[in-house]
């Protein structure tokens, strides 16, 4: 018997604190994928934002320290940019353009989405994993959307 595909999207506002900031958004994940009724198929989890990402790893204390650190290493705040350059800079400016050079690289490393295979009902998660949302630039309103696509 043919079952016919279903599509239901979700919408999570945050309020980010600081940067970076890593928020494990699993348990939004897992209410979401119940409430859309999918057994089969697959979850997008997507940021709307250059300067945020979305991530699959570990949440352990430590580990998240680490990754901070690794962050900043490979692209730190006060490295020169000329993204931050307002001087000579004359695409996408806002009134309240910040200098964050930084988070756009750490974001090209990063990525804007995660996709999580659903099978019987179950996100195919290992272990350790949870879905984070990575805020790389600084404290400010932000949007995650999720996609439940299957049968």
């Amino acid at each position: 018997m043919m079952m016919s595909m279903v599509t239901k999207a979700f919408s999570l506002k945050l309020n980010t604190q600081k940067a970076p900031e890593f928020i494990d958004i699993t348990e939004w994940v897992c209410t979401c994928v119940a409430k859309s009724k999918v057994v089969n198929g697959f979850v997008v989890v997507y940021s709307k934002h250059t300067t945020a990402a979305i991530k699959i790893n570990e949440n352990e204390p430590l580990l998240l320290k680490d990754m901070e650190i690794f962050l900043e290493r490979l692209s730190p705040r006060e490295g020169g940019y000329q993204h931050n350059d307002f001087s000579i800079r004359t695409v996408n400016m806002t009134p309240d353009e910040s200098p964050n050079g930084h988070a756009h690289l750490q974001h090209l490393l990063l990525g804007a989405s995660e996709t999580i295979p659903l099978i019987d009902g179950h996100m195919q998660f290992g272990s350790y994993q949870s879905v984070f949302f990575i805020e790389l630039d600084h404290p400010r309103s932000r949007e995650v959307m999720l996609q439940v696509v299957g049968e």
